[in-house]
């Protein structure tokens, strides 16, 4: 196996090629591996760091930053990510950017590969917003003052461990937890003894049994559980249908909700969505996505995988038009590149600074 000095030879900055000389702009990309404070375990597997994909396009002294998060169940990697950029054609990018017209462009490429199309989408957005002078969440219309409290994320664990993890939590207000192994009570029992935060709990498709499953949400409201996302296997409508149904806590889809189409598809089987920009291949269609649920009456998370500043300053542009947020990608990293974005009173602080407001 590479070690990591060697895959980062391998894979030292690349720049793809200049082609429109009227635009001046260049795309340049490099890998970089976020190491996590802690193992992070879910229902069906655990890490210790994620791969991401570093993104920079630059024009005329202006940088717009990007960042692609490839969790291993998403099937994109380091080596996919790269081959997907060198088919990129920066000729394809005009300005003033059309979206639209540039997420249409980059699935032609190939299907699939959201995490690294939403890299290129959130390096657009924040040149767009350089060249504006602007900030992305004022040209997305969003307001600051209604940015919702962030969650923070505890992995399964051992009562032990789990307790050392919540002492990480700092001023965040809600504590979300992972669920889906057999030991659901005793993590929150755990959780329970140390604090009486609001929770989020997330099974990850762990939950099998219908009469368990509907009276685990029964308990877990007697808990404080806000939302429950993705309950049983992403592919079982029939069954998240029927515990959404009968669920006093609202069931939120998210493996099964990857991009725009698959709103529409959750009206009935979710009470809402977890929009994520990694699965969503970017801030634009995560921002559709968002228009759609609300016009289907589907209440919205904005979530996040493991992310550096960079990526959840783009999905806090946009977290004021949703219900709430798991944004909590930086708090749970040990090796971020950027720096920390304000965080106060357990919400992101979003600043005035053009584009995104990333501080290398």
């Amino acid at each position: 196996m590479l070690n990591k000095q060697r895959l980062n030879y391998l894979f030292a900055p690349v720049i793809a090629k200049t082609l429109d000389l009227n635009f001046n702009m260049e795309l340049t990309y490099r890998p970089f591996e976020l190491e996590l404070k802690h193992p992070f375990t879910i229902a069906k597997f655990s890490r210790t760091s994620t791969p991401l994909m570093l993104l920079e396009i630059k024009h005329e002294g202006y940088i717009g930053y990007g960042e692609a998060s490839m969790v291993p169940y998403m099937g994109e990697s380091q080596q996919t990510a790269t081959e997907f950029l060198k088919k990129v054609d920066v000729s394809q990018f005009k300005y003033p950017f059309d979206f639209g017209a540039i997420i249409h462009y980059l699935d032609s490429i190939e299907p699939g590969n959201p995490a690294i199309k939403a890299a290129v989408d959130i390096a657009l957005h924040d040149l767009e917003g350089k060249i504006k002078q602007q900030p992305c969440w004022q040209i997305l219309g969003s307001d600051p003052a209604k940015m919702p409290l962030t969650s923070y994320t505890v992995g399964i664990d051992t009562p032990e461990i789990l307790i050392e993890k919540l002492k990480d939590a700092g001023d965040c207000r809600i504590i979300k937890v992972k669920l889906g192994r057999g030991s659901d009570k005793q993590l929150i029992n755990t959780i329970r003894s140390v604090t009486n935060a609001s929770l989020f709990v997330d099974a990850n498709q762990g939950w099998t049994d219908l009469q368990q499953s509907l009276d685990m949400t029964y308990w877990l409201h007697e808990q404080g559980v806000l939302l429950i996302e993705q309950p049983m296997l992403k592919t079982d409508l029939d069954s998240n249908a029927w515990l959404t149904e009968r669920s006093p806590i609202p069931i939120i889809g998210d493996e099964a909700v990857q991009r725009l189409p698959d709103v529409s598809r959750a009206k009935g089987v979710y009470h809402g969505i977890n929009v994520k920009l990694m699965k969503s291949a970017g801030m634009h269609e995560a921002y559709q996505m968002i228009l759609k649920a609300k016009e289907l009456g589907l209440k919205v998370l904005m979530g996040c995988m493991s992310e550096t500043s960079c990526a959840t300053l783009a999905a806090a542009a946009l977290a004021p038009q949703c219900d709430w947020a798991d944004l909590d990608g930086p708090l749970l990293t040990s090796n971020n590149p950027f720096k920390m974005p304000e965080f106060r009173d357990g919400k992101w602080v979003l600043s005035g600074k053009s584009g995104l407001g990333l501080d290398e």
